[in-house]
């Protein structure tokens, strides 16, 4: 049963130990020359951006995420790294920012709406000019970076630097269209410190999976985001590692455990269906535990009847259909279960484990997906 009688139904326990280890796997394999950014957008990647993203200040130089909306978040929490604004800044999400917050501009509109602040504000922005190299998302096409440049010069801004994003460096093995991408960037990088009289000081182009591979993408700063979290890109991206280094070299350590208490234990006979759409029967008689934790939560609906959980160290296949705020287990063959009992729906407990690539693979989805969809309204801590 439950330690602690306030213990919440369910909560997020984050391994600042395992956040440490993550960050000196990339860490020692840059040189010393080249800033490490760590990606805290979509609430660190669910993992909690208040709780998480001071941990991960303390191993990174730089902090990115996706909006000023993030960005002014992390000044409210007391951090003082440069931030990278990588999404769409529109006008009215400019206001608020300090100097040491920097946007990723991807078209000419976008420069003149920084000129107006600063004209406004007093605040300087600094920018960087991202390079569409053949993701077709964000980006001015590579013979435009020039004209960017020029437009930068005209409105008096600074521009600090140049960065593109690959489009197919994880899905595959083959990586002849992250070259194609790499040199054209190359040429982009050129042809703008030509019209800027000098290289700009932030070239970057390495996502997790470019810096877990390719060294010659490392450039003057790398962004790390999904591997920084202790999980590979794809495994696509680790089966390229091994295939050039061998099983050894690399380590990621998960840093999110997600738990859950056990609400009730319910008796169903032999024959009985289970939940919503009674997708589930019982062949014998079933004890279930009912877990108050649903899709609402972020456990996909689609994991009814496929995924497990965890309890006393023992794997428990998920029976029923997931339902909004309530799942079930079933626990028949966990001996002493009781109300209150520690869940784990990710992560490790004794010798049974639950990954976010598991529940990935079940619902036909990625790592990503798993973590970023977890509600901001589980509560996180660190784990002691």
């Amino acid at each position: 049963m439950a330690d602690d009688f306030f213990a919440p139904t369910q909560w997020i326990e984050l391994d600042p130990s395992a956040l440490a280890h993550n960050a000196r796997v990339f860490r020692s394999a840059l040189a010393p020359t080249t800033r490490l950014l760590g990606v805290v957008k979509a609430n660190a990647y669910g993992h909690g951006l208040e709780v998480v993203a001071p941990e991960i200040a303390k191993h990174v130089d730089w902090l990115g995420v996706h909006s000023a909306t993030e960005a002014r978040a992390l000044r409210e929490i007391g951090t003082a790294l440069p931030i990278l604004v990588m999404g769409y800044v529109p006008p009215v999400d400019l206001r608020d920012l300090d100097s040491g917050i920097h946007l990723l501009v991807s078209s000419p509109t976008a420069l003149k709406w920084v000129a107006d602040y600063r004209d406004r504000s007093g605040v300087s922005l600094p920018v960087h000019i991202k390079v569409d190299t053949g993701a077709k998302r964000q980006g001015v096409p590579e013979g435009a970076i020039g004209d960017m440049a020029r437009t930068a010069g005209r409105y008096r801004l600074e521009v600090v630097g140049v960065a593109t994003h690959f489009a197919n460096i994880e899905d595959t093995l083959e990586h002849q269209f992250a070259r194609t991408q790499l040199e054209r960037f190359q040429h982009a990088v050129a042809e703008a410190t030509s019209v800027l009289g000098v290289e700009p000081p932030f070239i970057h182009a390495a996502c997790s999976a470019a810096s877990l591979l390719f060294r010659q993408t490392d450039f003057t700063l790398v962004r790390v985001g999904i591997s920084l979290y202790g999980h590979w890109p794809s495994r696509e991206t680790k089966l390229s590692w091994i295939l050039e280094h061998g099983r050894g070299g690399v380590e990621l350590q998960p840093v999110l455990s997600w738990r859950a208490q056990v609400g009730q234990l319910q008796p169903v006979g032999k024959g009985e269906s289970v939940g919503y759409g009674r997708t589930w029967t019982a062949l014998r008689d079933t004890v279930l535990a009912v877990i108050p934790v649903g899709y609402a939560d972020g456990y996909p609906r689609a994991l009814g009847n496929r995924s497990r959980v965890a309890i006393r160290g023992c794997a428990a296949p998920v029976v029923g259909r997931v339902c909004m705020n309530i799942m079930m287990a079933d626990v028949t063959d966990i001996p002493g279960v009781e109300i209150g009992d520690r869940v784990t729906l990710l992560g490790a407990d004794g010798g049974a484990t639950v990954t976010a690539e598991d529940l990935a693979a079940l619902c036909g989805s990625i790592n990503y997906e798993v973590l970023a969809r977890l509600s901001p309204e589980i509560p996180r801590r660190l784990a002691s």
